[in-house]
C-alpha cells in the first residue's frame, strides 16, 4: 500500500510542478525543492556518505548531471504541456529501457515486446494530438526528451562499475547534490530566469504548499518508502507498483487539471497504458528466460564465474523521487 501510494504521488506531481513553476523559474523552483531536501538526506545517512570511496564519489557526481538535465526536460517540459500528457509520455521509459539495454548487451527481445513498443508509440502520437492532428508541442517533445534521459540514467546506474556497490541513499544524496549544483549556476546566469531569491519571493500560500509537496512527498516519502519496501519484498513488485505512475497522472490531471484530450488523446492514452504495461511484462519474462538459459555456478566455467554479471534490474531504491 505504501509503494502504490508513492506512485498517486508521483502521479500527482506533475500538476503540482505545473502549478508553481513558469518558464522563467524552472531553475530557482528546482534549487528550492531541493535544495529543501538535501539536508535531511545528508544528516540521516552522514555516515555511509563519509563511507564512500573517491571513486564512488565521482561516479554518483556524473549521474547526478545527467539527473539535473532529467529534471530540467521534465520541469520545463510540464510548463508546456498538460499534466496528463506529462505523466504518460515519460512513462515511455519503461518501453525504452528495455530497447536500450538488449542493444547495448546485443540481445534480442521478444516479439511480443517490440508490439507494445510499437504499441506505446501509437499512443503518445494520438495522445499529443487532442482533438485533431498537428505536430507535437514544445513540451511534449521535451517530455519524451525526458524519457530516452531517464533511460540513459537508469542504463548507467545499472552499468557503473564505479556505483555499483555504493549505498543507495549516499547515492541519492551525492546525485541530487551535483543536481543542486547544476540548478543553481544555470539560475546565476542572466536571462536565464529569475533567482531563486526572487521566485521565493513572488510565492503565495498556495505555491509553498505545491514546492512542500514536492520535496516532502515526491522526494523525501518516495525515497524512503522505496528503500523500505525493496527490503521486504521483491524489486520486481515494487517497479510493478509504481508502474501505475502514469494511470494516477492521467486521473490527477483529468479530475484536477480539466485536461480534456478528445477522444484521439483519450485512446491514446489508454494505447500508452496497455502499451507500457504489456511491454514490461513482456521484458520480464524475456529476461526470466534467458535467466533460465544461463549456466549455473556448478556447471559454468571459471572463466564464467569470474566475469562481472550485468544487473538486468537495476535496485529502484536508488532513483530519486520525481
Amino acid at each position: 500500500m505504501p509503494v502504490l501510494l508513492v506512485a498517486v504521488v508521483w502521479g500527482s506531481s506533475y500538476l503540482a510542478a505545473k502549478g508553481v513553476t513558469t518558464a522563467d523559474t524552472v531553475a530557482a523552483v528546482l534549487v528550492l525543492r531541493f535544495a529543501v531536501v538535501l539536508p535531511v538526506l545528508a544528516a540521516v545517512g552522514r555516515r555511509r556518505l563519509r563511507a564512500l570511496s573517491g571513486t564512488q564519489w565521482r561516479g554518483a557526481g556524473v549521474l547526478g548531471l545527467v539527473l539535473a538535465g532529467i529534471f530540467l526536460l521534465e520541469t520545463y517540459g510540464v510548463v508546456h504541456t498538460s499534466a496528463t500528457n506529462a505523466g504518460l509520455i515519460i512513462s515511455l521509459t519503461m518501453v525504452f529501457t528495455p530497447l536500450a539495454e538488449s542493444r547495448a548487451r546485443g540481445a534480442r527481445l521478444p516479439g511480443a515486446f517490440m508490439a507494445a513498443a510499437g504499441l506505446s508509440v501509437l499512443g503518445v502520437a494520438l495522445l499529443t494530438q487532442g482533438a485533431g492532428f498537428t505536430a507535437p508541442s514544445g513540451g511534449d517533445l521535451l517530455m519524451l526528451g525526458a524519457a530516452v534521459a531517464r533511460t540513459v540514467h537508469v542504463l548507467a546506474m545499472a552499468r557503473m562499475e564505479s556505483v555499483r556497490e555504493a549505498d543507495a541513499l549516499s547515492l541519492t544524496t551525492v546525485q541530487l547534490g551535483a543536481a543542486v549544483v547544476v540548478f543553481a549556476l544555470l539560475a546565476a546566469v542572466p536571462g536565464t530566469g529569475a533567482s531563486p531569491w526572487a521566485a521565493a519571493a513572488d510565492f503565495d500560500a498556495g505555491d509553498w504548499a505545491r514546492l512542500g509537496y514536492l520535496s516532502v512527498f515526491c522526494t523525501l516519502f518516495a525515497f524512503f518508502v522505496q528503500m523500505w519496501a525493496v527490503r521486504r519484498t521483491s524489486p520486481s513488485r515494487v517497479s510493478l507498483l509504481l508502474g501505475t505512475e502514469p494511470v494516477w497522472a492521467a486521473a490527477v490531471g483529468v479530475a484536477l487539471a480539466g485536461d480534456r484530450p478528445g477522444l484521439l488523446g483519450l485512446a491514446g492514452a489508454v494505447l500508452v497504458l496497455v502499451g507500457t504495461g504489456w511491454g514490461r511484462s513482456a521484458a520480464d519474462r524475456g529476461r526470466t528466460a534467458t535467466a533460465a538459459a544461463e549456466p549455473s555456478d556448478e556447471t559454468s566455467t571459471p572463466s564464467q564465474t569470474t566475469r562481472t554479471p550485468l544487473r538486468h534490474t537495476p535496485d529502484t531504491s536508488g532513483t530519486p523521487g520525481r
